[in-house]
């Protein structure tokens, strides 16, 4: 069967690469919602404290040089290209890019696992923002299904957690609460998407593999106005509680995230951890999936889903295979509709 993609394209957040790159940034991603100044000085010193850098860019470009392995191994000859909604290099940059090459079919993967409106249907809606700029030359643009219920994203999710327990006394084992963290989002946003359903499935995917821990989906990284009601309990309000529950140690899984950026180092690896040694508890975070090599196993499998429709698309749990093409009521943002 000849096979109609001649591309990949990974599409992510983006993020800035040097200090004065910062507030240029966080006003593009703030654009249009009338977010304080002062607010952004704000988020701008979580950047500062890492020296003005989001390792989210490299980050992704060692997950592109893993999975270009990966598919040379398994003989899958498809370039890849990489895009960004809020920051260099622009999914724009990219699509023009692969029309210089020729390109005119690819198959895009989100570095986002869950169904939302800001993981999935505002990608697709830059992505068609980005064609529409180029005009009739634009490649058309695919995505790949979400594999948050993928045996090998769940593998790789629990041998993260594992190395992240280990660091854990074993006496403590018995009484540590694994705290599943996701980010936060409105949940006017949330009513229209399977986020906190996926969310949980995963969770527990991952739980059964450790027998006797408790385990709870909590939020982080909350943006929104306070009058505007989120997605909670909040990771660090959790944390406070947990001591008056006889809970001795927190294992964090940073499971709604695919790489250690810098909502991860600096909302989990400060504030978290702060949250739990200001209340005498053990503190363990487990890495993300990153590049982990079942992981980037698992991104291979979806792509050749899609070149051989024949082929099984493996889930774990009762959800069945995510889709391939969204339905127009799938992941809508909640914000009401102009008149």
């Amino acid at each position: 069967m000849e096979n109609r993609y001649d591309s990949i394209i990974l599409i992510s957040f983006g993020g800035p690469e040097k200090r004065e790159d910062v507030m240029p940034f966080l006003k593009n991603v703030t654009r249009g919602r009338n977010i304080p100044e002062r607010r952004l000085q704000e988020v701008a010193e979580h950047y500062y404290h890492f020296g003005g850098k989001s390792p989210i860019n490299e980050q992704n470009r060692e997950l592109i040089r893993a999975l270009e392995v990966e598919l040379k191994k398994h003989a899958i000859d498809l370039p890849i290209y990489f895009g960004n909604r809020n920051w260099q290099p622009t999914i724009e940059e990219a699509l023009k890019e692969m029309i210089a090459d020729g390109r005119k079919r690819a198959l895009a993967f989100f570095t986002s696992m869950f169904s939302s409106y800001s993981g999935c249907r505002q990608y697709q809606e830059n992505i068609s923002d980005a064609q529409k700029a180029i005009g009739d030359q634009a490649p058309v643009v695919e995505k790949l299904r979400f594999g948050y219920n993928h045996p090998l994203f769940i593998e790789a999710l629990t041998d993260r957690t594992k190395e992240a327990l280990n660091e854990i006394p074993a006496e403590l084992h018995g009484s540590t609460a694994m705290l599943f963290s996701a980010h936060s989002i409105p949940l006017a946003m949330a009513k229209n998407c399977e986020y906190v359903n996926q969310l949980n499935e995963s969770a527990a995917l991952v739980a059964e593999n450790f027998p006797g821990i408790k385990h709870e989906l909590v939020y982080q990284s909350r943006s929104g106005p306070p009058e505007m009601p989120w997605l909670e309990p909040d990771i660090c309000d959790r944390i406070n509680q947990l001591a008056s529950d006889g809970i001795k140690a927190c294992l964090v899984v940073p499971i709604g995230f695919v790489s250690d950026h810098l909502e991860v180092l600096y909302d989990l690896d400060v504030e978290a951890r702060e949250a739990a040694e200001n209340n005498g508890l053990k503190f363990s975070r487990a890495k993300t999936v990153e590049n982990h090599p079942l992981f980037v196993s698992m991104i291979r499998e979806l792509i050749e889903e899609r070149l051989n429709p024949e082929k099984e698309k493996r889930f774990l749990g009762s959800k069945g295979p995510h889709h391939d093409y969204c339905p127009e009521s799938c992941c809508l943002s909640g914000r009401p509709r102009p008149a």
